[in-house]
């Protein structure tokens, strides 16, 4: 007896975590269905405001405002906050997806509008489902996730194909070289999934390769 009173707290507990998953997709998409074509930009929350790569992203960020998209991030620091600053100074929609974290992880203050999720995977339905395009920046394991997931959802026809930017030829040749040598080569994907990713340096370019495919 004892232990079906574990199984169905169990159950119940499961039961109230699906309403709160319900309650994040509803919450994200009544706040984010009228923000209009928007980008979401990616890359590490440890990168500082002096690095190079944060001034390029908050160009890149603004660049996209004046081309009439709005701006995505995971409302972190770093990356995250580079671009929802040039977005907010571009006068902008600045959005923020932040996530609870034990560590890392806290609401920059440039997002004009700011989201809360406690599920990763909620979010990262909102960083696609809202995006016209998506923009790599450097990044560790979580910007990679990100990216290859969208990636995925591309080469297996689940989403629309829509432009994906690695910025930064550096930092990123390495693993697509990698990619070619191992996967392809092994068969493990086809040709033209190679053709998903670019790979662009000049902030004016990345805004380019999207607004030549994406009409705002």
């Amino acid at each position: 007896m004892e232990r079906q009173f574990v199984i169905d707290d169990l159950k119940l507990g499961e039961s109230w975590r699906l309403f709160r998953i319900m309650g994040e997709f509803v919450d994200g998409v009544e706040n984010l269905h009228d923000i209009g074509p928007a980008v979401s930009i990616f890359g590490s929350a440890r990168t500082q405001p002096d690095d190079p790569i944060f001034q390029q992203a908050v160009e890149i960020a603004g660049r996209f405002v004046k081309a009439g998209f709005s701006v995505i991030t995971g409302g972190g620091g770093g990356i995250m906050a580079a671009g929802n600053k040039g977005a907010a100074e571009a006068e902008g929609t600045s959005v923020g997806l932040n996530i609870q974290l034990p560590f890392e992880q806290a609401p920059n203050p440039y997002a004009n509008v700011q989201l809360d999720f406690r599920y990763f995977f909620i979010r990262k339905l909102m960083f696609v489902k809202f995006a016209a395009a998506y923009v790599a920046m450097p990044g560790g394991f979580g910007t990679l996730d990100e990216l290859f997931e969208v990636v995925t959802l591309i080469q297996t026809h689940r989403i629309k194909p829509f432009p994906i930017i690695c910025v930064g030829s550096d930092y990123w040749s390495g693993l697509l070289e990698w990619v070619k040598d191992r996967m392809l080569t092994q068969k493990l994907i086809s040709p033209e999934d190679l053709d998903i990713i670019q790979v662009i340096d000049d902030p004016a370019e990345v805004v380019e390769a999207v607004t030549k495919i994406v009409i705002v």
